[in-house]
C-alpha cells in the first residue's frame, strides 16, 4: 500500500476588514475541496479595524468584540483614517511594515510553509512578499508556489516600487471573478503579468474565494506539480 502523501502546508493571509474567524470561514469550501492534499493556515493583518455596518464580521451587539472576530487589516492607505481604497493612488502606506513583520512571524513560527495564498490586499501583500525574498530578504524565503485571489499590483509602495516591476520567477496561480465589483479583474490580470509562466483561473462570480467542481480540479493540477 502506497503511503499517504505529505500535506502541501499553505500560509492564507485574509482580505482587508476581515477577522480571522471569519476568514477562516470563506476558505471553508476551499479547505475541503484540497482535504488530504494540502493543510490551510489562516492568517489576518495586525491591525484592527473599526467596525463599520454591514462590514463583515459585523456585531449586532456593541459588546466587546473577541479577537478572533475582530475585522483587520494589513495596511491602510490614508494616514489619518482606517481605510483602504485599493484602486485609488494612496496618501500612505500606514502599518505596512508591520505587517510585513507579522508575515515574516508567522513563516518563521509556524512554518515551514509550501506556498503562500492570499485574497485580495492579502494577495497583493502575498506579491509584496515574492518580490522581497526574490530580491534577497531574509524574512522572507521564497515559497515553492503562491495563489493569488482576487489581487492586485498595490500601489504607491516608494521605495519599494521597483520590488514589484521585474518579473517574478515563482510558479502562481492567479483566481478572479469576472463580475468582482471590488477588484476589477483587469486589476488582477495586471499582477498577473507580473509573474512568468503565471497560471489563470476565472469564475463568472464575484469577490471571493472560489471552490466548487470545476474551480477544485484546476486548484489541484496546479498543486499536482510540488507532490513529493
Amino acid at each position: 500500500m502506497m503511503a499517504a502523501q505529505p500535506l502541501l502546508r499553505i500560509l492564507c493571509l485574509a482580505g482587508f476588514r476581515q477577522s480571522e474567524r471569519g476568514f477562516r470561514e470563506k476558505t471553508g469550501a476551499l479547505r475541503k475541496a484540497l482535504r488530504g492534499r494540502a493543510e490551510l493556515v489562516c492568517l489576518s493583518g495586525p491591525h484592527p479595524v473599526v467596525d463599520v455596518a454591514g462590514s463583515e464580521g459585523a456585531r449586532p451587539d456593541s459588546g466587546p468584540c473577541p479577537p478572533e472576530e475582530q475585522p483587520r487589516g494589513w495596511w491602510f492607505s490614508e494616514q489619518e483614517a482606517d481605510v483602504f481604497l485599493a484602486l485609488e493612488e494612496p496618501t500612505a502606506r500606514r502599518g505596512l511594515e508591520e505587517a510585513l513583520g507579522t508575515v515574516a512571524q508567522a513563516l518563521n513560527k509556524l512554518g515551514p510553509f509550501d506556498g503562500i495564498l492570499g485574497f485580495s490586499q492579502g494577495a497583493a501583500l502575498a506579491a509584496l512578499v515574492c518580490a522581497l525574498g526574490q530580491g534577497g530578504d531574509p524574512r522572507f524565503p521564497l515559497p515553492r508556489f503562491v495563489i493569488l485571489v482576487s489581487g492586485f499590483c498595490p500601489r504607491g509602495l516608494g521605495l519599494m516600487e521597483p520590488i514589484m516591476q521585474g518579473p517574478l520567477s515563482l510558479p502562481s496561480l492567479h483566481v478572479f471573478g469576472d463580475t468582482d465589483g471590488v477588484i476589477p479583474s483587469q486589476e488582477s490580470m495586471q499582477l498577473c503579468s507580473r509573474f512568468d509562466g503565471a497560471v489563470t483561473l476565472t469564475h463568472s462570480g464575484g469577490h471571493f474565494i472560489p471552490a466548487a467542481a470545476p474551480q477544485r480540479q484546476a486548484y489541484l493540477k496546479f498543486l499536482d506539480q510540488f507532490a513529493n
